[in-house]
């Protein structure tokens, strides 16, 4: 990038965040915003945690009261008060996923799940109603089975594995990959499967984080090689794999004050600084032309996708194409309304010499109220456009092309 260039990158979002609660939340909540984002994906693992649609809705009331000019995609906490119903009436109520946490492996997962098989009922009514699982890939750590921070993560596979061959049509992400495993397992699994990097495992190796508390998280930062198939993987542009920041505050004494009873608190803060930190990461690897696609153009992700995760390269040059096609579209309609006015000042005499009782009934129809008050209002919508503004753009277009074909063939007859 040249001394000079700007960036710009529309609308970007954050599908993974943690806004936290109190004095806490009313300080981190607004920095966002300050680093860049339009959009913050809530992580539910308060105390207590999100666990109801209420909770769910009264956490956004609250984030938007400190700062309303981001918006607030929010999520349920996998616990056994979720039932199908609580899916469903979420799900009505615009909440977009649910979050699991194995039991103990991160911060407040204290209420985390011991086994998922209990859960399929919740999955399928996840599945049938478009609501997306999030989970953090990891199982807890335990002697008898070697498993500990650095093998969590691959360990954790067998279970996304088992879930989605259950499951095909339910929406997965797994949330923060570390290792090169989890990355080739998604790519694997197809479409209805995603994943969420972070910016600090873009940066981090495990020589950063021990011994070193401000870089602790979970899950940890792996091998360089790990490291390398992350930077690889956002490289490559691949659609299903985004920028989920896992920005996770926590008082400066809890991550610098580590004891035998108060062990240092897991996670790296990073919203404030997000943008240019993940433009900067990018960019030392080759990968800068990629940043639009990594944060995600939020219109295109939330309007033309309906959050679907199951995008193509090829279904994203449409989406693209679709857009500039809209654009090209409404400005055809500001420059067929004066032809249309012709037209109709043309067919107002044809009524009035009376020559065709069709026609001299025509500026009654439906189409005279309609057709022209839906050009004059798509003349004035400012709006972002989304998939039912392109819609109605498109099937207006539709009837006034085979509208006019008609009167002008009445026109020729009449005439």
């Amino acid at each position: 990038m040249s001394e000079g260039e700007i960036l710009q990158v529309p609308s970007p979002a954050d599908f993974h965040v943690h806004l936290r609660q109190g004095s806490m939340s009313a300080l981190v909540t607004p920095h966002v915003a300050l680093g860049g984002f339009k959009l913050a994906y809530v992580m539910p693992n308060t105390k207590p945690p999100i666990t109801s649609t209420e909770q769910a809705l009264a956490y956004k009331q609250k984030l938007e009261a400190i700062d309303p000019q981001t918006e607030y995609m929010m999520t349920l906490y996998l616990s056994p008060e979720l039932t199908p119903d609580e899916i469903n009436k979420a799900k009505a109520a615009g909440i977009a996923g649910v979050k699991s946490y194995p039991r103990g492996v991160t911060t407040n997962s204290d209420s985390g799940i011991e086994s998922y098989d209990v859960y399929y009922p919740v999955f399928e009514a996840m599945q049938e109603v478009d609501m997306v699982l999030n989970l953090h890939g990891e199982i807890p750590s335990e002697a008898r089975t070697n498993t500990c921070v650095l093998n969590a993560e691959p360990q954790f596979l067998p279970h996304l594995r088992k879930i989605h061959a259950a499951f095909p049509r339910l929406r997965i992400v797994l949330e923060h990959a570390t290792t090169r495993a989890a990355v080739e397992c998604v790519k694997e699994l197809g479409n209805t499967v995603a994943c969420s990097i972070t910016a600090h495992h873009l940066a981090l190796t495990v020589d950063d984080w021990a011994g070193q508390s401000w870089h602790f998280c979970k899950p940890v930062a792996k091998y360089p090689d790990d490291r390398e198939a992350l930077r690889e993987i956002v490289k490559e542009g691949h659609p299903r794999f985004f920028l989920g920041s896992d920005s996770a505050p926590h008082p400066p004494s809890s991550k610098s004050n580590a004891g035998p009873d108060s062990p240092c608190a897991a996670g790296v803060y990073t919203s404030p600084i997000l943008l240019p930190l993940v433009a900067h990461l990018l960019e030392s690897f080759g990968a800068l032309d990629k940043l639009n696609d990594f944060t995600r153009q939020l219109e295109v992700l939330k309007s033309h996708l309906g959050n679907q995760l199951s995008v193509t390269k090829e279904n994203s040059k449409k989406l693209a194409a679709a857009i500039q096609e809209n654009q090209q579209l409404r400005q055809e309609i500001r420059t067929l309304r004066p032809e249309l006015q012709k037209l109709y000042a043309g067919l107002e005499e044809l009524k009035k010499e009376n020559r065709d009782k069709e026609v001299r009934d025509l500026n009654q129809a439906q189409w005279n109220q309609e057709i022209l008050g839906a050009i004059e209002r798509m003349q004035k919508d400012t709006r972002p456009l989304t998939p039912e503004t392109f819609k109605q753009l498109s099937e207006a277009l539709v009837h006034l092309a085979a509208f006019v074909e008609a009167e002008e063939r009445r026109m020729s007859r009449t005439v």
